[in-house]
């Protein structure tokens, strides 16, 4: 009973391992799913910032622009003429802060300072010789020192004539680059090399700090990008991690659950018994017989045991009691009897030599039994004598003694398995007539030990050999046992003093060994 606990327990551990290790899999897998999706989150939230902010910004240009091509037909003509066209397309122009015509090289005609003469080139080389639209600059006459954009518009080819609007790039910064904490912590506008951050009016070089990541997105339409500063979106996605753990602690939890309900059938012993009995994975022993009188061995007693790859050797004491209450106990004496049928070649062929084989009371039920010798045993024509031991866990029914008695028909001989011990009682003497009493090694192990349990072991015997019952002592594992059962008149002996249970297979060796020895 310990170790069909300590099986048992083995199962459920391994079942509670299970389904923690499915609970923390599923832990760590919500987790970090829900930790990628908050990166990829906050990504897309730094791309949408970026694209939003040169959508706003080509649509800020895009009339600024139009405004310059419609006003090109100015370059060229005084100053004079053109400076009110000017003034007046400047005021319908908010974020312009003048707009400088450009013919041969000269910056000519201002709407705020009117008539002047500047060389274009020498004072901004990066757009009449780079050939550059867009510049940053630092204004140097109105608002002096603070950062402006210059728009420049060509007239024709040679890039000297033209229109050049300053733009109040501060302004239109503050207003559509403004950052969204927490993934975008600094926004910069860029052009040509030079750089101007959202809240500071100075025109430098952006540097991420340390701990800052960057993101830049470019127009497809103007020549300037922009560009993101803020924490890498891993430590912000770390960050969201313990406001997630309650809810997915709980589904792993309940993941977890749902593994140990799901497993309670295939962890479970009963469910190895079915899959070991398909997977081929009992094998049949058997432990010699031996005549008390003459040494010879008599018969088997046919044994099955149980490898399973997965928990090694499972002791008989632990499975077969399970599958009697699974209603498993059929289909492995079913197994039995097809594995010594199939290896009845080679057994002695002889009336005398008898075969034993367990069969549980469950077993008798709706001549269970008998179907399954007419299906297995008696379609193979065997010689040797076939023994039914009964065992004694669960009482017969009445119904059941009807079996036996068929039984004792057809020639099959009737033991009354481990007698003395479970649900044994004398009347079964008297409603069963088993041709066989073993007694088990309970008693066999009280002979020179324990004078209570050996008395009883001589009545067993005294009694068995008044109703003329042959009598089979198991568990003998000494000289000094053997000598006193054979004085005492039991007939056959059985036990590790004279062999242990062996595959099936190496009986016949065994047997050719043990002549050999008795000839000696």
């Amino acid at each position: 009973m310990q170790m069909s606990q300590e099986v048992l327990g083995q199962f459920r551990r391994k079942r509670l391992f299970i389904a923690v290790v499915v609970a923390a899999l599923v832990l760590i897998l919500i987790l970090a799913f829900r930790f990628f999706e908050e990166k990829s989150r906050i990504e897309q939230q730094s791309r949408s910032f970026a694209d939003n902010a040169i959508q706003r910004f080509d649509r800020l240009f895009s009339p600024l622009d139009v405004a310059a091509n419609n006003t090109l037909g100015l370059v060229g003509l005084p100053c004079e003429e053109v400076r009110f066209p000017l003034i007046e397309k400047l005021a319908s122009l908010q974020t312009v802060r003048s707009i400088i015509l450009v013919d041969k090289d000269t910056m000519y005609c201002s709407s705020i300072f009117g008539r002047k003469t500047l060389s274009f080139s020498n004072s901004f080389p990066e757009l009449a010789v780079n050939n550059q639209r867009m510049m940053l600059s630092t204004d140097q006459h109105l608002l002096k020192g603070s950062p402006i954009l210059l728009l420049w518009t060509p007239h024709d080819n040679n890039n000297r004539a033209g229109i050049l609007q300053v733009i109040n790039i501060e302004m239109m910064s503050n207003y559509l680059l403004e950052p969204t904490l927490p993934w975008v912590e600094r926004a910069i506008f860029n052009v040509g090399g030079k750089s101007l951050e959202y809240g500071n009016p100075m025109i430098e070089e952006a540097v991420p700090s340390e701990d800052e990541v960057s993101y830049q997105e470019s127009s497809l339409r103007y020549p300037f990008s922009i560009t993101l500063f803020g924490p890498a979106p891993t430590r912000l996605a770390l960050m969201t991690v313990p406001s997630q753990l309650p809810l997915a602690l709980l589904l792993s939890l309940l993941m977890g659950y749902i593994v140990w309900l799901a497993t309670a059938n295939r962890m479970s012993l009963s469910w190895q018994i079915s899959y070991g009995i398909t997977a081929r994975e009992f094998m049949v022993y058997c432990q010699p017989l031996i005549n008390s009188r003459s040494g010879d061995c008599d018969g088997i007693e046919l044994l099955l045991r149980w490898h399973n790859p997965r928990q090694g050797w499972i002791p008989p004491d632990v499975f077969i009691p399970l599958a009697e209450r699974h209603n498993l106990i059929a289909p492995l004496t079913r197994f039995v009897l097809s594995e010594v049928v199939r290896q009845l070649p080679v057994l002695p062929t002889c009336p005398t030599f008898h075969i034993a084989i367990n069969v549980a009371s469950s077993h008798f039920h709706d001549r269970e039994i008998i179907d399954d010798l007419q299906r297995f045993w008696w379609p193979a024509n065997p010689v040797p004598q076939l023994i039914v031991e009964l065992t004694e866990r669960d009482s017969l029914p009445e119904v059941d003694q009807r079996v036996v008695s068929h039984l004792h028909k057809i020639g099959v001989k009737l033991a009354i398995d481990d007698f003395g011990t479970g649900h044994s009682s004398l009347s079964y003497l008297k409603t069963l007539s088993p041709d066989v009493l073993k007694i088990d090694k309970v008693f066999t192990a009280a002979i020179g030990t324990d004078a209570i349990n050996a008395t009883v072991t001589d009545m067993v015997i005294s009694l068995a050999q008044r109703l003329n019952i042959s009598l089979v002592a198991e568990g003998v594992e000494t000289a000094e046992q053997a000598e006193y059962l054979r004085e005492k008149g039991v007939d056959t002996l059985q036990g590790y003093f004279y062999a242990r249970p062996m595959p099936l297979g190496d009986f016949p060796e065994w047997l050719r060994e043990h002549k050999t020895t008795l000839i000696a």
